[in-house]
């Protein structure tokens, strides 16, 4: 084996370690020879895209597979151009420049369904062997989507229901918008109408939904984040209540712009009342993301760092040899979960 060792790296530009719409990303790739080498061609490649897969049993050996991807973006820079070039032993450093395109895209993310992937990518093609490569992936936490329709908007809800032999009941719903930061406070008001001889007992549920969607199938699963109880209410009484729910800082934020994975958040109010079905009112809940994206007088024009779309025939060769830096903390689940339970193949709004 000439080539002994072939890696690509990137410098971090924050204490997260994380990226977002219009970033550049610094890095190297590393070529160590053993000897001599020839070498066809060396290219750089950053990519971002999604992939849903799941099986479906009906019987015990009876399934369905579902599976689909989306690309986002792929931008490909040739270092070394095809033909036939020859580096010596030792030590090859090859720097790279990656904006990250500044357009609507998922947040990195991942379960055992489904997920989002960002990364940057290294090819070496050498003659008669297999095409060598090197990839690592890096957390990208897209922009907050502030055009999202009534996202700072208040909300309210209404519902009511007879109770057979008790009487009536009653519940409006407020909030103050749909969207909120990480770590921010949701507060929520409930006007309750007890006209019924029943007691009653409000109840919050903060819940996650996840949708993969794959050859017109869909499957879901949600997960209780936060819950709370109030008050009990007694028979024939009005009482307004206030509560505070704290968005939790690590909750990652809302995927809403994947054709194939969607993750979402709802706040469930109910009335928890025995022996009858509870009366629930479901208001959607945006979590945008709270950090901040200080200047850092980078360029944000791919052509400025010498990368265009793939395919493009402007594209230039990167030659220098930088200094190297260690390697930053690997991409991990910055958005990753647990797999989940109480999978629904149904079509109705959870």
């Amino acid at each position: 084996m000439t080539v002994k060792n072939f890696s690509i790296e990137y410098d971090s530009i924050n204490s997260q370690n994380i990226f977002t719409n219009g970033d550049t990303i610094k890095g190297r790739i590393i070529v160590e020879a053993s000897k001599e080498t020839s070498i066809q061609s060396l290219t750089f490649i950053g990519k971002g895209s999604a992939r849903v897969s799941w099986h479906e049993y009906y019987f015990e050996y009876d399934h369905l597979y579902y599976w689909a991807d989306e690309k986002y973006y792929e931008i490909k820079q040739y270092i070394l151009r095809l033909g036939s070039e020859s580096v010596a032993k030792g030590r090859h450093v090859y720097p790279f420049c990656f904006t990250v395109p500044n357009r609507k895209m998922p947040s990195s993310f991942k379960s055992s369904t489904g997920k989002i992937v960002h990364k940057l990518k290294a090819e070496l093609k050498q003659s008669m062997r297999l095409t060598k490569t090197a990839k690592v992936h890096f957390t990208f936490v897209s922009k907050a989507d502030m055009d999202i329709p009534g996202l700072m908007e208040p909300q309210h809800e209404i519902i009511d229901k007879k109770l057979i032999g008790s009487g009536i009941i009653a519940m409006d719903v407020y909030t103050k918008r749909m969207g909120y930061q990480q770590g921010e406070d949701l507060r929520i008001k409930v006007d309750v109408h007890n006209r019924s001889s029943r007691t009653l007992k409000p109840k919050f549920v903060l819940y996650e939904k996840r949708s993969y969607f794959a050859q017109c199938n869909r499957k879901v699963s949600t997960k209780k984040i936060l819950k709370e109880k109030c008050e009990m209410i007694e028979a024939q009484s009005k009482e307004t209540m206030e509560s505070v729910i704290a968005i939790p800082r690590n909750l990652p934020s809302s995927i809403l712009n994947s054709a194939i994975i969607r993750l979402e958040y709802r706040l469930k109010i109910f009335l928890d009342i025995k022996y009858e079905i509870d009366p629930q009112i479901k208001l959607p809940i945006v979590v945008l993301p709270a950090f901040e994206v200080p200047a850092r007088n980078l360029p944000t024009d791919p052509v400025a760092c010498g990368f265009e779309d793939f395919g493009s025939s402007n594209q230039k060769s990167w030659s220098e040899a930088t200094q190297t830096s260690d390697l930053p903390p690997p991409y991990e689940a910055h958005n990753a979960y647990p797999t989940l339970s109480n999978s629904d193949k149904s079509r109705h709004l959870l």
